[in-house]
């Protein structure tokens, strides 16, 4: 395969050949974003907290579920939504935010991507001590389906690089979908499983799984809590990465020459 004839798999190419530009853009936007703070990103692991302390109280109360219990699945799921969150918004403006290194310097395209999933990896980062310290002090089992924990972070941060892929071409050519996500994503925060799992409302249960959030939350969530996967979320994101994939690069063939003209 000439990789030559397929714009998509050459720019992919020659942004993992840019790592290092790729991972000292995404630190320098994580720290220009706390620069001259006192906490600095710790500002970010505070606000989890709080937010994971207080909320937790509360909605263990409303759904009637015991504190010990729903604390760390809610702590859990703040976390993971904050990183899905982060980069479907992002990506709405991504290339228009970036349009004076797209118009001025000779970089793959691909680079934005994957440096705003990168920077909210780190974001990721800085909010794990938050779920560490609920796990120690709640006793959270750990046990060898813990380990699952990190293949699947790699599926999951894989479907997001090409959600952001296909969401930031989007945003640059029609900019009115930075607005309709903005209004939708808050919609989309109570109907995924973040301050519930989807067994705590049987009536909507069926509801909570078509959303293709929820398993991006769910397979990351039971390796936290000390179980494995169910399998079919596991097949569920194994598809979106193949479809989703395939249909973001062929997206990416068509439309990359016109990036630079759209920002």
């Amino acid at each position: 395969m000439n990789p030559t004839r397929f714009p998509a798999l050459e720019d992919l190419l020659q942004t993992l050949r840019h790592w290092p530009v790729v991972s000292f853009m995404a630190l320098s936007d994580v720290r220009a974003r706390y620069k001259r703070s006192v906490l600095g990103p710790l500002w970010l692991t505070l606000g989890t907290a709080v937010g994971s302390a207080g909320l937790g109280l509360l909605w263990s109360e409303l759904l009637k579920v015991e504190a010990k219990t729903f604390i760390p699945s809610l702590t859990a799921g703040l976390i993971l939504w904050q990183l899905i969150s982060g980069v479907i918004t992002e990506s709405s403006t991504l290339y228009g935010r970036q349009a004076a290194i797209i118009r001025n310097m000779s970089l793959p395209l691909m680079i934005h991507p994957l440096q705003l999933l990168f920077k909210h990896l780190i974001n990721l980062a800085h909010n794990a001590p938050v779920y560490l310290l609920v796990a120690l002090v709640l006793s959270i089992p750990l046990t060898a389906s813990t380990l699952w924990f990190l293949p699947c972070l790699l599926l999951v941060a894989l479907n997001l690089f090409w959600i952001c892929m296909v969401v930031s071409l989007l945003g640059a050519r029609f900019r009115d979908l930075e607005y309709i996500i903005a209004a939708v994503m808050p919609l989309l925060m109570f109907v995924s499983p973040v301050f519930y799992r989807p067994n705590y409302l049987p009536f909507s249960e069926g509801l909570i799984w078509a959303n293709p959030l929820s398993h991006l939350i769910e397979i990351i969530r039971y390796p936290l809590l000390g179980s494995p996967p169910p399998m079919f979320v596991v097949q569920t994101n194994l598809v979106m990465l193949l479809v989703g994939g395939s249909f973001a690069l062929w997206l990416f063939n068509k439309k990359c020459d016109r990036i630079s003209f759209w920002v």
